[in-house]
């Protein structure tokens, strides 16, 4: 039975997003650098997980980044995400995944900009959805409106 479950979970969570967004938040994927939705997204609000909805990030603490996906400085909240090591590709890398979902997200660096907290939260546009500042009462995300 629980294996039946899990495989209907999948099934939904293909229907309901689409190819890139399946590939990189359930088989770790990584989308295209340069190429994406949020790399040089700078309006006001706040980055949602694709699947559960969860507030993940702010623009507040969104910056500006060679490396081709949107870089943060810090999650809006540190129980929100959940990092965990990763050695896939030869490299020794933290992996961020989603604490609500278990989306894989991105990874996180310790080569951040010194003066935000030296950490850059490398995170897939395919995983996140943006609620901007003047939808976030609307949506019902008014408590986070602190965070932008």
């Amino acid at each position: 039975m629980c294996g039946e479950h899990q495989k209907n979970e999948k099934e939904k969570l293909k229907n309901s997003l689409n190819r890139l967004q399946y590939i990189v938040t359930q088989e770790n994927g990584t989308e295209p650098p340069f190429d994406n939705e949020y790399d040089n997204h700078f309006e006001d609000g706040i980055y949602v997980d694709i699947i559960s909805k969860k507030p993940l990030f702010s623009s507040k603490d969104k910056f500006k980044c060679s490396c081709g996906w949107p870089a943060f400085s810090k999650p809006i909240n540190g129980g929100y995400v959940k990092e965990k090591e990763d050695l896939s590709h030869g490299m020794m890398r933290i992996e961020v995944r989603s604490a609500s979902s278990n989306a894989h997200l991105g990874h996180v660096f310790d080569d951040g900009p010194k003066e935000l907290g030296g950490l850059r939260y490398c995170i897939n546009s395919a995983a996140l959805e943006f609620i901007p500042r003047d939808k976030i009462d609307e949506l019902g995300y008014s408590r986070y409106k602190k965070y932008v």
